[in-house]
Order: C-alpha cells, then sequence, then structure tokens
C-alpha cells in the first residue's frame, strides 16, 4: 500500500488586505444574495464573477419547493458567464452568504455540484479561477478548484483512451 498526502492552499484574509477590484467583486457577491429566492432555507447566497474580458457577472441561489429543483449561486453564475460570454474564462469568483442574522461570520464554500461545474469551467478555458469565500471575521482565497476539490473527476475519464 501507498499512502498519498495531498496539500491544498488557502489564504485567510481580512477585508482591509484585498485590493479595490476584489472588494468590488465582494460588494457585488454580497449583493447579489438580495436577489436570491430562499424561502425554505432562508438563506441567501450570492457569487460574482470576473471575467477575461473585465464584465463582472452575478447569480444568486434559487430554490424550489420540489427540491432538489433549485440551483445554487456558484453554478446560476458560471452557467450565465458561460452562456453570456462563452469565449471569456472566469479569473476570479467571489461567494457570500447571509441568513436572518446578517452576513455569515466564517466563509462558506461551494458544495459538490458547485465545485464540479468550477472544475467544468476551468478545464473549458484552461485556466484556473481565483476564488473569493466572503466572511465577515475572514475570506479564504484559493487559486484554482483543485483545492476544493482534489482526485477530481473531469472529462478524461470519458475518453476511450487509458489514462
Amino acid at each position: 500500500m501507498e499512502e498519498m498526502k495531498i496539500e491544498i492552499r488557502i489564504c485567510s484574509l481580512h477585508y482591509d488586505e484585498l485590493n479595490e477590484e476584489d472588494r468590488r467583486l465582494i460588494e457585488q457577491a454580497k449583493e447579489a444574495t438580495q436577489r436570491s429566492y430562499a424561502p425554505y432555507s432562508r438563506f441567501s447566497v450570492g457569487a460574482a464573477a470576473l471575467l477575461a474580458n473585465g464584465e463582472i457577472v452575478t447569480g444568486s441561489n434559487q430554490e424550489n419547493a420540489a427540491s432538489p429543483s433549485g440551483l445554487c449561486a456558484e453554478r446560476t453564475t458560471l452557467f450565465y458567464a458561460n452562456s453570456r460570454y462563452p469565449d471569456q474564462a472566469v479569473k476570479t469568483l467571489a461567494i457570500a452568504a447571509r441568513n436572518a442574522s446578517g452576513f455569515t461570520g466564517k466563509p462558506i464554500s461551494p458544495c459538490g455540484a458547485c465545485r464540479q461545474v468550477l472544475l467544468e469551467t476551468e478545464r473549458r478555458h484552461g485556466s484556473p479561477i481565483r476564488i473569493l469565500l466572503y466572511g465577515t471575521t475572514e475570506i479564504y482565497q484559493t487559486n484554482g478548484i483543485d483545492n476544493l476539490l482534489p482526485l477530481s473527476f473531469s472529462g478524461e475519464f470519458l475518453s476511450e483512451q487509458p489514462l
């Protein structure tokens, strides 16, 4: 048996350590939580994606009584970015969440389905996505989905050729 060690890199930052572009992106993710439709969980998530052409697109979670028919903010944002700007890579994705008490103190992390869509978006454009996870007490930053989804499944496995 061989044991493997997998390392991930995540930086913990405070809001005042961010540059102006990152602050603007986080503010847009926070604003997107206001457009969330979350009557069941009352947990509103917003995301903002900075594209290679400088455009920023946002999305929010959209729930449905026929769960799991809803969609997370990350996927709403990435699907919109990929359909509206199919040739533009996502440079940075900021994610924020709030509940009845306000924005979460600790950052929330994307669910497994959203992580898989992040992976596919990176592969589609051939470049890693910088991810900013907002919390009022700290912000996590990671460069690329590999830090949130090690040992990932990708389209390479669907090939008829051996890996």
